[in-house]
């Protein structure tokens, strides 16, 4: 195979040089030419982000161009400090399922502002970093049972395929009083049409492994949508990429709209999302790239940890929502990826994506909804992990997974898990089993719930 002859080469012309020296390109079996192979990879599987990000955030009014070259710009950055601090193949964007719950949850449901929203962000940030900083982030992340990792997963992914459907117009709220609050539209508008045209299209480059099948498909989407007239070109369109949302976050906007108690556990719930979904990343990535160490550990993994919790606060900071470390980076790996050359390569192709941000303008909701459609359902296979049968596992998972995207509420889907399964144990008398955050968390989470109540009793 290339990788094969690659790690050849690599033994017989890498050795001594700085470059070499400091990626550590032959120790770890690779060279220069293929980590470059694995960057573009890894860049052409991600690019969608671009467009899907500033798609999901500009229906919560968020400036869809400006979001696109802030999405660019900060995945670029991040992802050469990826490289250059933590010498990973791990490349880093924008979060799918943050990014919704940012323009769904807190800005459409809860009613912060879009800096609000983007307050939380850097907020949640921060801590994550400070707890990276004094090395309590993995013994955090083993307080919480891993089941509930899965379906916080799994709860995110049906709540991005949730939003798919709502945007290609498929799904919608009935008029009137209807008996559900949902219901299926039968296509019967041009915007509907794309979005089924495009999900087609989008499943067939995936099954077929066309490289680049997502950022594809919403290009051919969009350019479909200019040739039937759905999409025009917008009056003041300009090539001049738009920064406008770089520093655009207020940190004191959730406070003043939720209450401490409210706001505290909805950075907490924003927090341990970013959590879970870094641990899982970097360890897949890791094992794919045979980087782990015998008993599975990532050596180095304190600065990996530090390079993505710094992604969530930047990301917020520059009005983008988190970013955080991509499974996609598995694809880089498939080509040979080893080392951060890779990850500094896709941060390379993404700064000079920059330019291509404005076109985000052209590319309606509709062409970004098949592709959040098809994410949501790779993210669903984490399911085969989670135990149905065991009802202390299972009961806590199912609520964790349909309250996500039934309620728009990562927070709530997450309060609802851990309150049931510290619930369950305590009925079945194992006390023991509960870790202590645990206990506070689930106790924390029960006062969220409540506060409508106590607030009455209070005031009563």
């Amino acid at each position: 195979m290339t990788d094969t002859v690659d790690r050849t080469e690599s033994r017989g012309s890498g050795g001594g040089s700085g470059l070499d020296s400091y990626f550590k390109l032959s120790e770890r079996g690779t060279s220069v030419g293929t980590e470059i192979r694995a960057g573009v990879t890894t860049f052409l599987v991600m690019a969608y982000i671009i467009f899907v990000n500033p798609a999901i955030l500009s229906a919560a009014g968020f400036d869809a161009p400006a979001v696109a070259a802030g999405t660019a710009l900060v995945a670029g950055l991040l992802c050469i400090l990826m490289g250059v601090v933590a010498n990973y193949p791990i490349a880093m964007a924008a979060g799918l399922g943050i990014n919704g719950a940012v323009a769904f949850g807190l800005v459409l449901g809860d009613g912060l502002t879009p800096a609000g929203a983007m307050g939380v962000i850097v907020l949640e940030g921060l801590i994550v970093l400070a707890l990276v900083v004094v090395g309590l982030r993995e013994s955090i992340m083993n307080a919480v049972p891993l089941a509930i990792k899965r379906a916080i997963g799994v709860g995110i992914g049906l709540f991005i395929l949730f939003i798919g459907f709502v945007d290609a117009g498929l799904i919608r709220q009935p008029e009137g009083d209807g008996p559900v609050p949902v219901e299926f539209v039968f296509p019967n508008s041009p915007g509907a049409w794309m979005a089924l045209i495009g999900l087609l299209i989008t499943v067939i480059l995936f099954v077929r492994k066309v490289p680049g099948a997502l950022i594809i498909s919403i290009l051919l989407t969009a350019a479909l949508g200019l040739i039937i007239g759905f999409t025009e070109f917008p009056s003041e369109f300009t090539a001049t990429p738009s920064f406008a949302t770089l520093g655009d976050f207020d940190l004191g906007n959730v406070f003043s709209t939720l209450g401490f108690v409210a706001a505290a556990l909805t950075i907490f719930s924003f927090m341990l999302t970013d959590f879970f979904d870094t641990i899982g990343t970097a360890t897949a990535i890791a094992e794919q790239a045979e980087l782990t160490d015998e008993e599975g550990n990532v050596p180095g993994v304190g600065k990996l940890l530090f390079v993505d919790s710094l992604g969530a606060a930047a990301g917020g900071a520059a009005g983008v929502s988190s970013n955080t470390s991509y499974i996609e980076s598995a694809a880089g790996v498939a080509e040979g990826g080893r080392t951060g050359l890779t990850a500094i390569v896709v941060g390379l192709l993404f700064l000079v994506a920059i330019f291509l941000s404005p076109l985000a303008a052209l590319v309606p909701v509709q062409a970004a909804a098949p592709v959040l459609i098809l994410i949501g359902f790779l993210m669903a296979g984490l399911l085969k992990g989670i135990d149905f049968e065991d009802i202390e596992e299972g009961f806590p998972a199912l609520l964790t997974i349909v309250l996500m995207p039934l309620t728009f509420s990562i927070t709530v889907g997450i309060g609802a898990g851990f309150v049931m399964y510290v619930l369950i144990k305590v009925i079945k008398g194992k006390f023991s089993e509960v870790h202590p955050l645990m206990w506070v968390v689930a106790i924390a989470f029960l006062i969220y719930f409540g506060q409508a109540v106590l607030g009455q009793a209070i005031s009563a």
